[in-house]
């Protein structure tokens, strides 16, 4: 079976792991800092990270140490995963969605100023599945609107914007290395941002709200979480790091040949390779009422193949939470028409270029089967 994503684990990766269990330090420690280090060296630009035990944890973090809270609004794409709404009703903000564009399926910038109010009190764009969304565009209508911007970043490590990586920006930037994100430490996160007092506050929500003087005495001055990294997930981070633009490189290779082998059809709808997209995902659009068939007898059929999908991702706005906050079906029909007809295709570094010729046979020969 050819999953439709897998971390790419070697000896080095089992080497930096073994050692710190034979250190004895396995909490938060040197691993973490050199981590975080080595983090904010790779993003360049001067900014400062700091690292969290996942990237939900960053977005809510970075939420708070934003001040941001009851009463308040974010805007966020009606297309992402859960998390991206979920971490602003956590902190007791209110989501307001906005549709997405079809194909890169970012955040639509034309339909931000139509839902600004007083109320909103930050952006938090996606940039989905490793391409990067219209950041100029959106920091010139938060810049006008007087309103912060955190980056939903979550798969977008090594993906770069106008020759800049994403995360140098000096505003809040969320990572994820989840396993199944272009680098892993098995869960974690980090938040890369240029602001010292922004970071003091992430220092002290990701820890119990815990702040220590120069000789080591503790206040709290502020309600904290449990959210730091492990150095065991640090360790592994510091050899995916070392081998991220590798990866990603591959990644690139593999969609690249996707985009030249799969079919043209009037049914199907392809990504776009744009400069500096990561790929951390290779997500089509099949009109399956054109074909006459529906999602799960279409991954069915791969599935008897030996080829595994994904479905990234359903309309946030329609889950049962956020239709309690008024949100309806038609609201955002770029996003429910998405969310229909999404497929994600097995894309990762291990990968040969015959496992992708492979799903594309597939996917032709499923595509002909249906012109009856």
């Amino acid at each position: 079976m050819l999953p439709f994503t897998r971390p790419t684990i070697g000896e080095q990766e089992q080497t930096a792991i073994r050692e710190v269990l034979e250190s004895g330090w396995l909490a938060s420690g040197p691993r973490v800092l050199e981590f975080e280090q080595a983090l904010a060296a790779y993003l360049g630009n001067d900014v400062t990270v700091r690292v969290f035990n996942s990237g939900t944890s960053a977005l809510e973090a970075s939420l708070l140490a934003s001040g941001i809270g009851p009463g308040d609004k974010v805007i966020v794409p009606a297309m992402s995963f859960v998390a991206t709404a979920n971490v602003v009703v956590r902190v007791g903000a209110t989501p307001v969605f906005v549709d997405v564009e079809p194909v890169s399926r970012n955040l639509d910038v034309t339909q931000i100023e139509s839902v600004l109010t007083s109320e909103v009190k930050a952006i938090m764009p996606v940039h989905f599945a490793g391409r990067a969304a219209d950041m100029p565009r959106i920091h010139e209508i938060a810049a006008a609107s007087g309103i912060q911007v955190i980056e939903d970043a979550a798969q977008a490590i090594g993906t770069r914007q106008s020759d800049q990586p994403i995360g140098a920006s000096g505003n809040p930037v969320c990572f994820s290395f989840h396993p199944n994100k272009n680098m892993t430490t098995i869960e974690g996160g980090a938040v890369a941002v240029k602001d010292e007092e922004f970071v003091a506050r992430l220092e002290r929500l990701r820890f119990h709200g815990i702040q220590r003087d120069l000789q080591g005495h503790i206040d709290v001055p502020e309600w904290g979480g449990k959210m730091n990294l492990s150095d065991v997930s640090a360790a592994l981070g510091l050899v995916q790091l070392a081998r991220l633009d590798e990866f990603n490189q591959r990644r690139r290779e593999l969609a690249c040949r996707y985009l030249k082998r799969l079919p043209r059809h009037p049914a199907l709808t392809l990504p776009e390779d744009v400069p500096g997209h990561s790929w951390h995902m290779f997500c089509v659009a099949l009109d399956f009422a054109q074909l006459n068939t529906d999602r799960s007898t279409f991954q069915q059929a791969l599935q008897a193949q030996g080829i595994a999908t994904g479905t990234h991702y359903p309309a946030i706005h329609l889950f049962s939470l956020y239709r309690r906050y008024g949100y309806n079906p038609g609201d955002f029909p770029v996003t429910e028409r998405i969310a229909k007809q999404t497929l994600t295709l097995p894309l990762f570094p291990q990968m040969t270029d015959e496992d992708v010729d492979r799903v594309c046979n597939a996917f032709s020969t499923l595509l002909e089967a249906t012109k009856a």
